[in-house]
């Protein structure tokens, strides 16, 4: 089963997306995840993508290509996949239909997660991260049991920079401008499911498993 999860930063993708790879057993690809790998494997387009990371600019679209390329060959991908957060563009989005052909694959199923963006605005800006071990918690939804200390490991709980009212609206508006042709371009396909993602995250993974099976 191969499935694409969509959605705007505070939907929840990453926790479904940990969800959906235990339930059904997918390899959860990311890019930022094939990045690093690609990097630390020194393999030629992993040599090329650090160029650019070293120098804090964006990895070009064709480098990508190359990594997702390298990436969906592995063995360990013929049980299936779960993208998280791509393809971000409609380029981007054309170019994986192209890589898929090549490798005989397609997408099954695509899970565009909707939640109000006054909702996000809560969810976003109330959210804390622990600089040790990357566990996220909410002040509201899911305090720790310490202020400001992680239950996990002990480390101090910060605000990312890019959890504030300012960043999200950023972020929502690149967000918006760039995935609506996306999601339009795959609702032509028939294969995109739209899920309420305001409710309890265990109510989000039983809508998502009635569409799943």
């Amino acid at each position: 089963m191969n499935i694409l999860i969509m959605g705007a930063p505070g939907t929840g993708k990453g926790t479904m997306s940990a969800l959906i790879k235990e339930h059904y057993d997918v390899v959860h690809v990311s890019t930022g995840d094939m990045l690093r790998q690609a990097v630390a494997e020194k393999t030629e387009v992993g040599l090329k993508a650090q160029e650019y990371m070293n120098k804090g600019a964006l990895v070009p679209d064709e480098v990508i290509h190359d990594i997702i390329l390298e990436r969906l060959a592995k063995d360990d991908i013929k049980k299936g996949f779960l993208f998280d957060g791509y393809p971000r563009t409609l380029e981007q989005a054309i170019d994986l239909d192209k890589i898929l052909e090549s490798l005989n694959m397609k997408i099954d199923h695509i899970i565009d997660l909707k939640v109000d963006d006054e909702i996000l605005k809560d969810r976003i800006t109330g959210r804390r991260t622990c600089k040790d071990c990357k566990e996220i918690y909410h002040i509201k939804n899911k305090p720790s049991k310490v202020e400001g200390v992680c239950d996990v490991c002990g480390g101090e709980l910060i605000q990312r920079k890019d959890d504030t009212l300012e960043a999200l609206s950023t972020r929502l508006e690149a967000y918006y401008a760039s995935t609506k042709p996306v999601i339009e371009y795959y609702e032509k396909t028939g294969l995109v499911k739209t899920i309420d993602a305001s409710k309890k995250a265990e109510e989000v993974f039983e809508d998502i498993k009635s569409v799943l099976g």
